[in-house]
C-alpha cells in the first residue's frame, strides 16, 4: 500500500520521511492536535509562520509538516522558503490522508504547522523529530 502512494509524491518534496520518522511526525501531530497546537491548511500556516519573530536563532518549538502528494504542487511550494526564513524547520511526509488523520480532521490536509509551547509535555517528541530532519541549508 505504501508504495502506490509513494508514486504520487511531487519530485520536489525534499526532505521526504523514512517510514520510521514519518510514524514519529504523525504521533507527534497526533499528540498536538489533541492539545490545540496544531495549524491545519495553508491558509492558516502561512500566517503563522509570517508572524512568527524571525530574530530567533532556531523556531525550537515549532515543526512544519508538508504531505508531498499535494496536487496542484504550487498550492505549498512557496511555504518551504518561507519556512527557511523563519528558521522553522519543516518535513514532507508521503500522504495526506495520513497528515489529515494525525490533525484530527476528517479530511486530508496538506499541510500543518506544530507549535507548542516551553511547558509542553510532548517537548521531548518535538525535539526528537526535530533532531533526525535535516539541517537547513542556507
Amino acid at each position: 500500500m505504501t508504495e502506490s502512494k509513494e508514486l504520487f509524491v511531487s519530485p520536489i518534496s525534499q526532505p521526504m520521511a523514512d517510514k520510521k520518522l514519518t510514524e514519529k511526525v504523525l504521533k507527534l501531530v497526533k499528540k498536538a492536535s489533541g492539545d490545540k497546537k496544531v495549524r491545519r491548511g495553508v491558509k492558516e500556516v502561512v500566517k503563522a509562520v509570517r508572524k512568527s519573530p524571525k530574530e530567533m536563532k532556531l523556531n525550537k518549538n515549532k515543526i512544519c509538516v508538508i504531505a508531498g502528494d499535494v496536487s496542484p504542487i504550487d498550492v505549498i511550494s512557496h511555504i518551504p522558503i518561507m519556512c527557511e526564513e523563519k528558521n522553522i524547520k519543516y518535513i514532507y511526509v508521503p500522504s495526506k490522508e495520513e497528515l489529515g488523520t494525525a490533525s484530527a480532521t476528517k479530511r486530508p490536509t496538506s499541510i500543518t504547522l506544530v507549535d507548542l509551547d516551553d511547558e509542553s509535555e510532548h517537548k521531548t517528541l518535538l525535539q526528537e523529530c526535530a533532531e533526525k530532519i535535516p539541517a537547513l541549508t542556507h
